[in-house]
């Protein structure tokens, strides 16, 4: 795995001590204000809580190629929500890219300073020969759609208090934090949406993340590991990258997990937790990590679920937020097979049919014969869960 190949390669962050990075963040963050942002502009009338822009997409001579993850699914995602007439262009609400300023609100400018080397680029992607590429091709065709997603991300959490609900079809880069990247996260935009509500968006002082990729999402674990404010959820295959001891430090519900783990056994597991996570702290948002490298095949997640485990699993996570009241944020994260789009998709749908999503305004999509069949199968394999 690439990754292994850049890990004796730190760039000069063995040489910095936490102590020297506590002073110089503490300073950034004591000298900071709130700012104007754009990413909390109310978006147009009659919109959906979906943020996605064409933008997410990354291609570039086909060097997205070069990693497994499919730069691409996000734009899939949409187009298969409309092929179901559940959602239209002008129903979504349009990313916007996170400027510095907003990206200064967790970041470091040190950090983001070091994205203006291709070569610190392509090692927090795992694309070798990004870093032979001109960092202003790698701005506009790597770093800006990751921008812009996680704008998304910032956005949907404010979309997510006043709604109840927000869905970001991109984002969930949970392996970065405030100071350094990797596992093709290069902006750490789960703390980021976290941080932007604690600091403008009254009512909101205490957040759960329910991370489900099958990765332990070591970025988030690392900025919030001292955070009261924060309680963590991290269920992931304890055999893969990034194995951060230091990080799992951070997490309140561990749940590791062995290779193959397969449907029910899973499905059992996160329905414990998740309902043990939300009675034990009681947050004013959630977000979900929802990515889809748990799929049976998937070549770096190691789990064997089906995609109806999948579309399950986040009715399980909803249901439990929906229940209590407690606006949940979805954003999608890993997933490194082709078929994934159509499973996120297919869970979007199945939660707007069990009427998790609400929204009068989409298209009844009940009748959609691949949707129907999805539910009745779902429905059939997990009834002897008793998961409602």
């Amino acid at each position: 795995m690439l990754q292994s190949l850049f890990q004796t390669f730190d760039f000069g962050e063995q040489e910095r001590s936490r102590h020297d990075f506590d002073v110089e963040f503490g300073a950034e963050q004591a000298a900071r204000r709130p700012h104007r942002t754009e990413l909390y502009e109310a978006p147009p009338s009659g919109c959906w809580p979906i943020v996605y822009s064409p933008d997410y997409n990354i291609t570039f001579m086909g060097l997205e190629k070069l990693h497994p993850f499919d730069a691409g699914k996000w734009g899939k995602v949409i187009n298969f929500l409309k092929e179901e007439k559940l959602i239209a262009d002008d129903l979504i609400v349009q990313a916007r890219e996170a400027t510095d300023e907003d990206l200064l609100v967790v970041h470091t400018r040190r950090y983001l300073n070091k994205l203006k080397w291709s070569f610190v680029v392509a090692t927090i992607t795992e694309i070798p020969p990004v870093a032979f590429l001109p960092n202003f091709v790698v701005q506009r065709k790597v770093l800006k759609p990751l921008r812009t997603q996680t704008g998304g991300t910032i956005m949907a959490g404010k979309l997510a208090v006043d709604r109840g609900w927000a869905i970001n079809v991109g984002g969930g880069f949970h392996h970065c934090s405030s100071d350094k990247g990797g596992g093709f996260c290069a902006y750490a935009d789960i703390t980021l949406a976290i941080k932007f509500l604690f600091e403008r968006v009254q009512g909101v002082s205490r957040a759960t993340i329910i991370d489900l990729d099958a990765h332990q999402g070591n970025g988030h674990e690392r900025d919030f590991m001292d955070d009261p404010r924060v309680y963590i959820m991290d269920a992931y295959n304890r055999y893969i990258y990034p194995g951060d001891g230091f990080a799992k430090r951070a997490i309140k519900r561990k749940v590791e997990l062995e290779w193959g783990t397969e449907d029910t056994e899973y499905l059992q597991k996160v329905h414990t937790h998740v309902e043990g996570a939300l009675n034990e702290f009681k947050p004013d948002i959630v977000v979900y990590n929802a990515g889809t490298d748990i799929l049976d095949g998937d070549p770096l997640g190691g789990l064997a679920i089906s995609p109806q485990g999948i579309v399950k699993r986040d009715e399980v996570v909803f249901r439990a937020a929906r229940s209590r009241g407690v606006p949940v944020l979805m954003v999608t994260s890993g997933g490194y097979q082709k078929r994934t789009a159509r499973i996120i998709a297919d869970s979007i749908l199945n939660l707007h049919s069990l009427g998790l999503l609400g929204g009068e305004q989409a298209a009844c999509v009940l009748g959609s014969p691949s949707l129907d069949h999805m539910v009745r199968d779902s429905a059939k394999d997990f009834s002897n869960l008793s998961l409602q």
